[in-house]
């Protein structure tokens, strides 16, 4: 497990700064071989839901069903959270800014929808800064000149972002690796924008752990006294410890290949002189080939076929520099077959079953050339076509009920078929899971809005009841009513009824009333008093 034998420490903070709400999110996630961090900022309107919360969430849930760092997984990543929030895009359109990092403790790769970005600092320098996918960038890219994207007027021009209508292209980075003293920094727009480059590497020099640095950075952002600070969130990830744990035996493997080679070219008595860097070089590459074939094996058998494609894919690559035609058509054998099942897998999430069956039969048949390489998993697709198709037929059943507004009969579906995607280990199942707790938050919603009805008539009722002074009955119908409020968190409402209870209580039991007698009654009752006591006396 890479992440016991590496030391990653994050720290981070997220604020609403001018504003009653905060419509960034930051979150992440440490497994036993990846890790992934995301930060998000809302770019809508609404109100009463939390667009960046949505994404960050969509994003981790499918990291966690399906950790991997390969470009087509953060590519999936990335489209689940953009199609959640069109899906829930009822009142206004959902939309956000969006950065991704995931790790697997020895490199990292990021993904970008709009100008939310990542930093990675390294001795003092801007190692890495992830692109805007805004017009500003278009332009410095397009003209080649230097623009200062964090003063242009087109910085918030987006032409990517989560929830847009169409075109969505996030920009996905190549693998960096990682070196024990890195800092990343994740961060939004609403930070970025006005704090320099330059003063997020001095602010380095001040922190000793990623706590005291965004703390650091965010007296530099506050030190700017705007007028109007907008939300801002600043994660930072210290690099304390790369995963290093294969390379003693690595290094030792490569010493002896060397000899090795060293020792055949002696022995063969070859006319060519190779020099030790030469020879290095060569046992350094062949033991990387060799261990890109057996990261590849390890994801193909855990069913990871999109990080064992990347695997056998930069194995096939350096078989190329070595001129090793065996290795070469190996991997690349193996390569197409994990190709065929991804697509095959692609292809009946999509309901396109035949093209899926063409892609499994295609993988299998190259498969028998490889030792019957994959045949377990290919054969074991085939045979759950059927459940995959009634699978399909099912979710798409459910969301003709979503659509509408049948959320009660969408959520049974998508539960039978979820069941049964379980079952044969569906790689449709994290979609049909998702569908569910949108299922299941509509009918929270409709349960509420019954409920907050159900306490309306009870309290109308119990105002009929006071106005015909019968009290019992009314505090009877305002106490239900209180309840049901407090089950569904209107407070408010549920002190309103408290008083209307304590109103009609004083109803019911008045309080009897004292007498009050004034200053100039007790002097007139004093004078009487005294007439009657000298009437007596004389």
């Amino acid at each position: 497990m890479r992440k016991e034998n590496s030391d990653f420490q994050t720290s981070f903070l997220s604020e609403a700064g001018s504003f009653l709400r905060n419509r960034d999110y930051f979150a992440y996630t440490t497994l036993d071989d990846y890790s992934c961090w995301v930060a998000v900022k809302g770019l809508d309107s609404d109100q009463e839901v939390d667009s960046a919360k949505i994404a960050v969430q969509a994003v981790l849930e499918s990291f966690i069903a399906k950790p991997s760092m390969a470009k087509r997984s953060l590519a999936n990543y990335m489209r689940q959270a953009h199609k959640v929030l069109q899906q829930q895009s009822l009142r206004v359109r959902l939309k956000a800014s969006i950065v991704i990092v995931v790790s697997d403790y020895r490199r990292i790769r990021c993904a970008v929808a709009g100008n939310a970005r990542l930093y990675h600092f390294r001795n003092g320098i801007t190692l890495f800064k992830s692109n805007d996918q805004s017009l500003a960038q278009e332009i410095f890219e397009r003209q080649q000149q230097v623009v200062d994207t964090r003063q242009h007027e087109e910085r918030d021009n987006l032409l990517t972002y989560l929830g847009q209508p169409s075109n969505f292209n996030p920009s996905i980075s190549p693998k960096m690796k990682l070196h024990e003293g890195d800092v990343l920094l994740l961060c939004s727009a609403g930070f970025w924008k006005h704090v320099e480059d330059v003063e997020m590497i001095d602010a380095l020099e001040l922190a000793k752990e990623p706590a005291q640095y965004v703390d650091v950075l965010e007296e530099v952002l506050l030190s700017r006294q705007r007028k109007v600070v907008d939300n801002y969130t600043i994660a930072a990830i210290f690099i304390n410890k790369v995963y290093q744990e294969s390379n003693k035996k690595k290094m030792k493997y490569i010493k002896w290949l060397a000899a090795a080679l060293i020792t055949l070219l002696l022995v063969g008595g070859g006319a060519a002189f190779y020099q030790a860097k030469q020879v290095k070089k060569i046992a350094e590459l062949t033991v990387d080939m060799k261990e890109h074939e057996k990261n590849g094996n390890l994801y193909f058998q855990d069913g990871n076929y999109g990080e064992a494609v990347m695997e056998y894919s930069e194995g096939r690559n350096v078989a190329k520099k070595l001129k090793d035609p065996v290795h070469r058509n190996l991997l690349a054998t193996k390569l197409r077959i994990t190709q065929l099942i991804v697509q095959g897998d692609e292809a009946a999430e999509a309901g396109e079953f035949a093209k899926a069956m063409e892609h499994y039969e295609k993988a299998n048949k190259e498969g028998k050339l490889l030792q019957s390489f994959g045949k377990e998993e290919i054969e074991k697709r085939m045979a759950n076509m059927d459940s995959i198709v009634a699978i399909v037929e099912e979710t798409k059943e459910g969301d003709v009920l979503f659509n509408a507004e049948d959320y009660n009969g969408a959520l049974d579906i998508y539960q039978k078929a979820r069941k049964k995607a379980i079952a044969i280990s569906f790689t449709g199942e994290p979609q049909i899971k998702t569908k569910i707790e949108e299922a299941e938050g509509k009918v929270a919603e409709l349960t509420k809005a019954q409920q907050e009805l159900r306490a309306e008539g009870l309290e109308k009722n119990g105002d009929k009841h006071y106005a015909m002074q019968e009290y019992t009955k009314a505090i009877e119908s305002y106490t239900v009513a209180q309840e049901i409020y407090q089950e569904t968190g209107l407070i408010a409402k549920v002190l309103g009824l408290e008083r209307k209870i304590m109103n009609s209580n004083d109803k019911l039991h008045p309080v009897p009333s004292t007498i009050e007698v004034s200053n100039n009654e007790i002097d007139d009752l004093e004078q009487s008093l005294e007439s009657e006591m000298f009437k007596e006396g004389k």
